[in-house]
This record gives C-alpha cells, sequence and structure tokens, in this order.
C-alpha cells in the first residue's frame, strides 16, 4: 500500500494497521478534542448503559478481567477493552468473553473513516473508537474500558464512566504524566467525573487522589479506609465492605488484591451480583501473560511486569511457588525492556541466577547490552545478551534442568515475542503427531 493512501472495505485488517500507523505524526497526543468529534459524530460517547473505566500503573488488565468474569457469571452481556495487545490487535476487544474478529473490527475502521473527514488520529485513539463502536452495535449490558496511559487526557476518557476504579499508582510514564506519585496520581483521577463513584485500590493513596475527587463533587472508596480484604490461607479470602462481605471466596489466578478491587467496583455500583456469581467469576479469572505458567518441566512462567512495583509482586509470587512446588535449582530470567522504563530499580528488585538479555527493537527498544551493564552493577555475574529475545529463550530452555524455572519479563514485546514462539512449537507438535 503506497504511504497514506487509505484502504477500503476489501482490505485486510494488517493494510488497516499499517495505515493507522502512519496517519498521525506522533504515536501519542495526548488531549480528548479530536477523538470526542469522531466519538460525537459515530453517536459512541454512551457505549452500553452500565461504565465501568479501570486505571492505573499495574493491575488494570486482570481487574477488567476479574470484572468481566463477573459479570458474565451474573448472566449480563459484557463487552471489555484492553491493551497492549499480546499477539493480535483483535484481543483487545471482547465480546461475551469473546474476542473481536479481523472484519468486526475492519467495519468498526470503515466507520469511522465515514466520519473522520481531515481529523488526525492516532493508532490508541482509532483502536479506542472501534472498541466503542463495536460495543455499541453489540447492545451490551456493561462496558468496561481499561484506560490506555494516565487516565485524563486518554482516549477512554470521553466516556464518563458510572464506576471509575484506580488499582494501583506508581512511578511510570513520567515523560507524560510526571514523576512524583502525586502528579501520576492527579493524572490518573482524571477518570472521576461527577456522575462517577470511584473506587480505589492502591494501598498508599497521593493526596491528589481525593483532591480531584472533590472538586467534581465524586465519591470516593478507598481500600483499608471504606473497604478491606483479607488472605485467610493458601485458598480462602474475605472482603468486607459497610454495603456488602463476602467470606470463603476462593483465590483467583490473578493478584488478590486486584480481585478484592473488581469486587470494590461492584459492591459499591447499583449492579445487583450475588456471592455466587463472584465465587464463579473468581474461578474463571485469568489473564494471558500475568504469571501464566507455559510449562513445567523446566518450569517456564511468562509476565509482562515491566516496572517495580509489578516486580516487586512478581518476585513474592516467584517465592511462594519456589516453596510450594519445592523447586530446588536455578531461576533463569529472559528479560527484554523499553528505555523509557525504569531499568535500573526494575532490575534492581528482579532475583535470579542466571540472566538471557534482549534487544527490543524499534524506537522505543533497549538494547541487550544496556540490561546488562545495569546487572553487573548490582553484581550479578552470569549474565547473557541476544540480539532477539527468541534466541534468548531458546537458550535459556537449552541450559536447563527439570527442577530449574524459567521467568520471561520485561515488557509486553517480550512476553509476546516468547509466546508467539511457544504457540507454533504447540502447533508443530501437534501436526507431527497426527
Amino acid at each position: 500500500m503506497m504511504q497514506n493512501e487509505k484502504p477500503n472495505a476489501m482490505s485486510d485488517l494488517k493494510t488497516w494497521l499499517c495505515y493507522l500507523e502512519q496517519l498521525h505524526p506522533t504515536t501519542i497526543d495526548m488531549g480528548l478534542e479530536r477523538v470526542k468529534i469522531i466519538a460525537q459524530r459515530l453517536d459512541i460517547l454512551q457505549p452500553g448503559p452500565y461504565v465501568i473505566t479501570v486505571a492505573g500503573t499495574n493491575g488494570k488488565g486482570t481487574t477488567c478481567r476479574t470484572l468481566e468474569m463477573i459479570l458474565l457469571a451474573s448472566k449480563r452481556k459484557v463487552g471489555v477493552y484492553s491493551s497492549p495487545h499480546l499477539l493480535r490487535f483483535t484481543e483487545r476487544v471482547r465480546i461475551n468473553n469473546q474476542e473481536s474478529t479481523a472484519q468486526e473490527t475492519v467495519n468498526a475502521f470503515l466507520e469511522i473513516e465515514k466520519v473522520r473527514g481531515d481529523i488526525s488520529l492516532t493508532y490508541f485513539e482509532y483502536a479506542t473508537l472501534a472498541a466503542l463502536y463495536q460495543f455499541k452495535k453489540a447492545k451490551l449490558d456493561v462496558v468496561v474500558l481499561e484506560v490506555g496511559l494516565g487516565g485524563r487526557l486518554d482516549a477512554t476518557n470521553i466516556v464518563d464512566a458510572d464506576i471509575a476504579v484506580i488499582t494501583t499508582i506508581d512511578i511510570d510514564h513520567v515523560d507524560y504524566l510526571g514523576n512524583t506519585r502525586e502528579s501520576i496520581g492527579r493524572e490518573k483521577a482524571g477518570i472521576f467525573k461527577s456522575k462517577s463513584i470511584a473506587v480505589v485500590g492502591e494501598q498508599n493513596v497521593p493526596v491528589t487522589i481525593p483532591l480531584v475527587a472533590e472538586s467534581v463533587n465524586c465519591p470516593i472508596y478507598t481500600v483499608n479506609s471504606d473497604w478491606s480484604y483479607q488472605q485467610i490461607n493458601d485458598n480462602q479470602w474475605s472482603f468486607e465492605s459497610p454495603l456488602a462481605n463476602y467470606h470463603h471466596l476462593p483465590i483467583a489466578n490473578v493478584p488478590l488484591a486486584n480481585a478484592a478491587t473488581a469486587i470494590a467496583a461492584l459492591s459499591y455500583s447499583s449492579l445487583n451480583i450475588t456471592q455466587d456469581d463472584i465465587v464463579k467469576g473468581l474461578k474463571q479469572a485469568s489473564l494471558v501473560g500475568r504469571f501464566q505458567t507455559l510449562q513445567y518441566s523446566p518450569l517456564v512462567i511468562i509476565d509482562v511486569a515491566h516496572n517495580p512495583h509489578a516486580a516487586t509482586y512478581l518476585i513474592k509470587q516467584l517465592a511462594q511457588l519456589k516453596a510450594k512446588q519445592s523447586k530446588t535449582g536455578k531461576i533463569r530470567f529472559v528479560i527484554g525492556m523499553l528505555k523509557d522504563k525504569d531499568i535500573k530499580s526494575t532490575l534492581s528488585i528482579l532475583q535470579g541466577d542466571v540472566w538471557y538479555c534482549a534487544t527490543l527493537y524499534g524506537e522505543r527498544g533497549c538494547k541487550a547490552e544496556v540490561l546488562k551493564q545495569y546487572l553487573l552493577d548490582k553484581e550479578e555475574t552470569t549474565v547473557l545478551t541476544f540480539d532477539h529475545v527468541a534466541d534468548a529463550y531458546q537458550k535459556a530452555m537449552q541450559d536447563a534442568k527439570d527442577n530449574d524455572i524459567i521467568v520471561v519479563c520485561g515488557s509486553f514485546h517480550t512476553v509476546a515475542e516468547v509466546l508467539e514462539q511457544y504457540e507454533l512449537s504447540e502447533i508443530n507438535h501437534d501436526e507431527r503427531q497426527k
């Protein structure tokens, strides 16, 4: 396709995505004016009768997933928008737990192009509009929107949510959100509206968050002040709030804090949710690339952890897993990161025996040698570098003994490459078995 040549109804999704990447001069362009005009023209500013938005530094995806599975268990029609995707662009939209198809996505793009005129949109703005269009068309009961970068100026914030959730606040995306927890909290709290109810799962709430809530007259309910949760044992936990108490809840395959935040959001909503719905939903709640086991001997874990907060959680989970499964071998990290992340702090938290550093490409990619230098500075002794994630992963697999643990982390891009390689090997294995 010629640069900026407009695709048509016969064009495939790949062609459309190439077009979107060329459409706007910058990848990120903070502001809602352009995207809101298009949404008004398409009449998609209210994509469903009830909307929940989820912002935060970490835990957005798993909180959305928990909300989704509990709402589906309550027999509601649910749409979820999340980003970024791991393997396919169509992963970004789920309707009743079904991934959008390439044709449905193209159809949405066509409708956007019909009304866009000369207004320029970023890739993410286009993706968000396509999601809202598909949700409106599907006539859903509840729409769950994962906020992309920040909150106040994120494209998802053109929609006024009934429940506005903040999961965690940590230092990330400092070029756009500021370099303090207070400035980041202020940006995240930009999703609060006068018609919203705010629910916050962050344990150490920056003072800016309640200030923003007060300024827009939005009721706010925070963990440990207004609601709480407690793990009882390895299999059960409880949730308590003035509106609802739930006991003997199963431990889900998502971080407990995120599961509790999802339940808090539902307990303060006007939606009628039963304990039975919650139990069924928790049992189904898991998300690709979030502390996911690919195989057992050696144990291979993939996790999209890419900042200090997520690294802390990952190390804690690894310690519990190692004790539970009596794994006595080495921990081998396959890692690739983006250069605009807090690489030094993230690597200082991770604890491994052997490191397989891979270069990520593109304007944001970090070279393996940079990762290696940070690791050498923290006195790691066995650090290898690779030009590609796939090569790093293959070498780790060759080196690993059955009792070792291989952890793939550092970025969505890193996990996506390994996941793609794993799925290809599974397909090839299945073909050989036929």
